[in-house]
Formats: structure tokens, sequence, C-alpha cells
């Protein structure tokens, strides 16, 4: 046992004592997504008795866990959400008590929250140390690293079933608090099979994307299917806050090739990353894969240094005017910002002046009975992409670029790419307004 293991060996203790950890009024903060560290997480209840008023900050969050499901747990722990998930979002529905949500831009989510209040612990997960005494943050360095540097108490969770990653997700066993061990296969997402509408979505994106595009590419199914119909793109690259599994295939298949990148060439560029296991498999130790800070890679001031940034996000409505509304229905938040806005901005605001910024989304929902291009946002949805942002939006139908039009050119546009049974609806109700 060298002296680094002897390090790590003197900072183990059970998960139940890390959960002792946890004191009233404060600021918990744990990682993200695929990093979610879950053995803490599903003990953190057992603290209630003895703790009041502790803030869970959270992205994504995996699984219902009973320190925000249940109302007894109410005063006790409140689940901070920067972007909401399944169980938050049943939590909200069953009127718990337990979670709130916490606007923000993707890239600013860890310093806006330190301008409030330093965080007390933060959970994490992370490989096991290698001879150096170094782990790997593995999935995600979205805001985790960040948070590492200026919480009080740093616990990790040490999972030997986690890829090692490269890039800015070194840790030393010196600058841990404390490590708890457990072992679980990592949280995987499902490969989103597009229908046919998402498949003419696909289409309608690829055509906007030329050979040396640098892309950024979300989760999802029109994503996926926007993914299928680069196939016949030439040295694309990817600059991209999330890395799933279709960039991992794009590459395999030579279309992602990095080559013609102007930052960070014949790198992948990303800050967190989740899929399926073959992709962590992939990940491991893979040396075209650069995990950097969020608060870096979706800084649009960095993102719009890419050579022909192209970045494609989805929504659920847009208006007349443009403004897009992509994380909540009506007050009912859905979601989240994520890095939508910063990597629309960062790509229109490309320096070789060739990005773009794609907002998609299926021309209707429910069942094709209510439209998602609208005259105005239902009362309290909120905006996420200001209109002044809006470069192209594309559905099944078409698409229309907004940037330069004025509210009369982009209602036109806009109606023109809408489900046809709405166009004649749409149309009298833009005549009312005055937009044409």
């Amino acid at each position: 046992m060298n002296k680094f293991q002897e390090i790590y060996q003197s900072k183990l203790i059970s998960i139940e004592d890390a959960v002792q950890l946890i004191q009233s009024d404060t600021d918990v903060i744990v990682a993200q997504c695929a990093s979610e560290p879950q053995g803490c997480m599903s003990k953190f209840h057992l603290a209630a008795p003895r703790v009041k008023n502790v803030g869970v900050f959270s992205v994504l969050t995996l699984k219902p866990y009973d320190f925000y499901m249940k109302k007894e747990m109410k005063g006790h722990f409140e689940l901070c959400s920067w972007f909401h998930a399944p169980g938050s979002r049943q939590a909200i529905k069953e009127n718990t008590g337990t979670v709130t949500f916490v606007p923000n831009m993707l890239h600013r989510a860890a310093t806006d929250r330190m301008k409030v209040k330093r965080p007390h612990i933060f959970f994490g997960t992370c490989t096991p140390p290698d001879t150096k005494g170094y782990v790997s943050l593995s999935l995600g360095i979205t805001y985790e690293k960040d948070i590492m540097e200026a919480a009080e108490i740093v616990v990790l969770e040490v999972n030997d079933q986690l890829p090692r990653t490269l890039g800015d997700t070194h840790v030393h066993v010196s600058d841990v608090t404390y490590f708890v061990e457990y072992s679980q296969e990592p949280p995987t997402l499902p490969t989103p099979q597009p229908d046919a509408v998402a498949l003419a979505i696909g289409e309608n994106i690829a055509k906007l994307v030329e050979d040396g595009s640098t892309i950024q590419l979300g989760i999802g199914e029109i994503p996926n299917a926007a993914a299928l119909s680069l196939r016949g793109k030439k040295d694309l690259g990817v600059h991209t806050e999330m890395f799933v599994d279709s960039m991992m295939e794009l590459y395999e298949m030579g279309v992602i090739t990095n080559k013609r990148k102007s930052y960070y060439k014949d790198k992948f560029v990303c800050t967190f990353a989740m899929g399926s296991l073959k992709l962590y498999e992939w990940l491991n130790n893979n040396p075209a894969v650069e995990f950097l800070r969020g608060k870096y890679v979706n800084d649009p001031c960095v993102m719009k240094q890419n050579s022909r940034m192209v970045s494609i996000n989805t929504c659920m409505s847009v208006d007349f005017t443009g403004q897009v509304a992509s994380e909540s229905i009506g007050t009912q938040q859905y979601s989240g910002t994520g890095g939508q806005t910063d990597t629309a901005v960062g790509a229109v605001e490309g320096t070789d002046g060739l990005g773009k910024s794609i907002i998609a989304c299926r021309s209707t929902a429910k069942n094709d009975t209510i439209s998602a291009i609208v005259p105005v946002l239902a009362l309290g949805t909120a905006v996420t992409l200001h209109r002044s942002n809006t470069d192209y939006v594309v559905t099944e139908h078409g698409i229309a670029r907004l940037t330069g039009l004025t509210v009369r050119e982009r209602t036109r546009a806009l109606i023109a790419i809408a489900h046809p049974k709405f166009r004649d609806e749409l149309t009298a109700n833009a005549e009312k307004m005055g937009y044409l």
C-alpha cells in the first residue's frame, strides 16, 4: 500500500456516517445525471429527524428519493432543482411541498448559487484512485468541480464501474474530505427511436448543417433523429454540454472527425455524458474526449470561437414574435433552461459569422390537438430563449429563419411551418393582433 492508498483508506467512511454530516440550514449540492451519488442520496431521509431547512441542489435528479418524495420531509429537506425530472415533477403534482425550481443558465449554475450561500457539503461520484492518488469525476464536471473547491466538506462516492474520463476530471485524494464506496452499474438512458415526424424534423435540421460544422446536440427523439440525418455529412466536430450515444456512433462512421474544428481541434469537448453502457466503455480513457467545466464549455464567449458552430435544441412552443418556450407550460415548470440560451447565443454570435442556432419542435402536441406555433405564449410560461436570439425554427413542415425579420415577417414564416390544420386559425389570430 503506497502513501496515496493510505490517505484514501484513512478517509473511508460508511454512507450512514456521511449522511450524518448533513446539518440544518445548509446547502447540500449533489452531482448531476449519471454522476448522481445514488448510494448517499437514498439515505438522506435518515437525517430528517435531526435537521431542518436543508436545501439539496441538483440537476435532473434520476430517482424518486424519499428525502423529497415524502410529504413528511417538508421542513426538513427541499429539493432545489436546476432542471426538473420525472421525480421532481411528480412531487410537485402531489403537492409534497418539498421541491422548488432554481432559474439559471447552465454555465452559471454553480457560481450563481455561491453568491447566495457557500455550499456546506458536496456529494459526488468518482472512480477508485490510481497509483498516483487521483480519482476521475468520470461522467460529469458541469458544476461539480467548482462546488468541490468551495464546499466545506466533500464526500465522493467511489464506484468501480464508472469510466475514467479525461480532461479536467481528475481530483487528488488529498483534496477530498471523505470517501464512501458504492459499486453499481452507472445510470443509463435508452436511445429514443424517432417516429416519422421526428425523422422529418431531423431531415430539415440536416439541411442547415454544412460539412465541417461544429455541432452541439442534446438527447431525445428529435436530436437523435437529427443525428441519423447527419450520416451523409463530412468532418463534423463537437462542442457540446452533453455527450450522447449518437456522437460516438457518428464518430465511428467517420462523420465526426473533429479535424476541421477551429477550437480544440481533433477533440470532442463536453461537460457531462449520459447514455448506454457501451458509451461509457467507449469513453473510458479515451483521449479524443475532453471533459471540461460547464462554466467554460457553455460560456457563449467560448462557444462562439468554434468554426461553423451549430446549436441544435428543442422546445415546446414558439410565439409569433419568436419567443421560445422550452421549460414550462404556463406556470407549470416542466424541465429547465439548461444550456439552451448558452449554446444558442454562442452559436449565432460565432466569430466567423457562420454560426447557426436551430430550435426544433413538433408542430403539434397532445395528439395533434394543440399547435406548437402560437400567437402568444400561455400566461405564466417562462421564455427560455429571447426572441432577439432566435435564429432558425424547424418543424416537420419546414424551416423558418427569424434573424433580422420584422414581427410581421416572422409571423408569416412561422405560420408557414405550422401544422396545416392550424394555419387558417393562426392567420386569423395574427390579423386580429395586427401582425398581418
